[in-house]
């Protein structure tokens, strides 16, 4: 595995090109394909805590700098905090991200009726802030609005925005996540605020609908980050399609490893998010660095790609397991 470099994001991060997302690490279900047999049923917080931090230490020990978590990845702020603290890491050693909007309300339940709750007002924001504080304290670098949308109102909000300036000059960087099919749009009204330093979307072999505007974003000085390069598990070798399973193999790659180098040759990809549940999905996620992606991958899976709609439909129907 090549060495990882920090490099610049946004302005105000130093992160490295590959970086640790926390989502299927912070609460019993989630909506990862294979989770079932990565997991298990012993799920409680004793042995997901000792999960998160058994990857969190593969992760640091492979050079990974940053490390994104939200209020609604059930306990994955509490998870991350208390590896901080138990590993002797200062403020700044690392770079930590996390999100407000969703608040988890799964109640530890694998069957709950629902698992989060969006509400993107100033009130929420205002109080998810003060929570994320009290557990992670200095160590948070960046703080994202979770999934906004154009039609949410959350980026036409002059409270939320207030919000959000007044941490800016406190030193902490404000960014935000995107979903859905109006990705573009979202990432194009927020660089017109002037305000983010980050945007976090979702752009795969199967959904490339936001790329131009990432382009756009990272022309403008936001640094972008990449989240769902394996797209929930369908780019993974429990469901590559088969001409994507054909490239890795012909390379000696994890199709995982193929499918995240090819969002690492995006120019505009300041940081890709491994989603891995496992230290063995983390290692086979990294192996990407190594991959060389070439105008001969490009062309061979160029027809993966999804209508935005069609690919948000899919991943909206995924069990959470």
């Amino acid at each position: 595995m090549q060495e990882m470099v920090a490099r610049p994001l946004g302005g105000r991060l130093q992160v490295t090109p590959i970086g640790l997302g926390l989502a299927a690490l912070g609460r019993p279900a989630y909506i990862t394909l294979g989770r079932d047999e990565d997991f298990g049923g012993d799920r409680d917080v004793a042995a997901l805590r000792a999960r998160t931090w058994e990857v969190l230490d593969a992760a640091r020990a492979a050079g990974v700098r940053y490390f994104d978590a939200a209020r609604s990845y059930g306990l994955a702020e509490e998870f991350l905090a208390g590896w901080l603290a138990d590993r002797g890491i200062r403020p700044g050693e690392v770079e930590i991200g996390s999100k407000w909007g969703y608040e988890y309300v799964g109640g530890w339940r694998m069957e709950a009726d629902r698992h989060e709750e969006k509400d993107l007002s100033a009130a929420r924001l205002r109080r998810q802030l003060g929570e994320t504080r009290e557990l992670l304290g200095d160590h948070l670098s960046l703080y994202q609005i979770h999934s906004a949308t154009v039609e949410s109102g959350v980026l036409d909000d002059e409270e939320v925005l207030g919000e959000l300036r007044a941490l800016r000059a406190e030193g902490v960087a404000v960014g935000l996540s995107t979903t859905g099919p109006g990705q573009a749009a979202t990432i194009d009204r927020a660089v017109a605020t002037g305000l983010f330093d980050t945007v976090q979307s979702t752009w795969n072999l199967l959904e490339r609908s936001a790329g131009e505007a990432l382009a756009r974003a990272h022309a403008a000085g936001l640094g972008v980050i990449v989240k769902e390069g394996v797209a929930n598990g369908r780019l993974t070798a429990r469901g590559a399609p088969p001409a994507l399973a054909l490239a890795a193999r012909e390379r000696g790659v994890t199709p995982d490893a193929l499918a995240l180098a090819a969002v690492l040759a995006r120019p505009w990809a300041g940081v890709v998010l491994s989603g891995a549940a496992t230290t063995t999905q983390l290692a086979e996620n990294l192996a990407a660095l190594a991959v060389t992606w070439d105008d001969k991958a490009e062309e061979a899976l160029a027809d993966l790609v999804e209508d935005a709609e069609t690919y948000w439909a899919r991943r909206t129907a995924l069990p959470w397991t």
